[in-house]
């Protein structure tokens, strides 16, 4: 296993494991976090753990055109219960997404210095987040890097049925990005259009000149 130094470089992909790890070590400085984000590599680890550095070979991504929005979901966005802000409430959305208690177990990953590490990024206009009201209350949300017309999603909770798929669901509507990457499979986001395409694909799209 390959740990990085200090300076702002990542291994050939080639040394990648079969669990999709590519290095470890380094830090969450703002100069390594877009420089992983633009190459596809993503941090993932627990408190108390060093920093483990990820490029999957398959990557779960959904192209904008291919969003999935079922009939009862229609029908919730139809009814205009809930309110659908942009950037307003960052720090509440990655405490929530860090602290939920989550069925899965996603929740704990969001270390304190991850924590800090992204909001550090919001403030700099690079993170951002997709918030979920109910009677003024913060019942769903999501946030992401930007990297050119691509969302990197990072996380989403919901405190209340559906508050995250309409988070999500929004972000592809709004039509800023072509293709919100997912990072890894699972049921929820599969059902909204999302799937797997292979890394060298995915990377080709990131470092496209048109992601700019």
């Amino acid at each position: 296993m390959i740990w990085l130094t200090d300076k702002i470089v990542f291994p050939d992909y080639k040394f990648t494991t079969k669990e999709g790890v590519l290095a470890l070590g380094g830090d969450l400085s703002e100069e390594r976090l877009i420089h992983a984000y633009k190459n596809g590599i993503f941090p993932w680890f627990s408190e108390g753990d060093p920093i483990v550095w990820y490029c999957p070979f398959k990557r779960m991504v959904l192209f904008a055109d291919e969003i999935k929005v079922s009939k009862s979901m229609q029908k919730i966005i139809n009814k205009n219960e809930f309110v659908i802000t942009e950037n307003k409430a960052f720090k509440e959305v990655i405490y929530n997404c860090k602290n939920i208690d989550r069925s899965d177990g996603f929740g704990t990953w969001i270390t304190d210095d991850m924590q800090q590490a992204y909001i550090n990024l919001h403030e700099k206009g690079i993170a951002k987040s997709i918030e979920v009201w109910l009677n003024d209350e913060l019942v769903g949300g999501l946030y992401g890097l930007e990297v050119g017309s691509i969302f990197c999603g990072e996380s989403m909770f919901s405190k209340v049925s559906n508050a995250s798929k309409l988070a999500f669901i929004h972000l592809v509507k709004s039509k800023k990005y072509k293709l919100i990457d997912c990072q890894v499979y699972n049921d929820h986001l599969a059902s909204l259009g999302a799937r797997e395409i292979d890394r060298n694909t995915f990377l080709s799209i990131l470092k496209s000149p048109t992601n700019i």
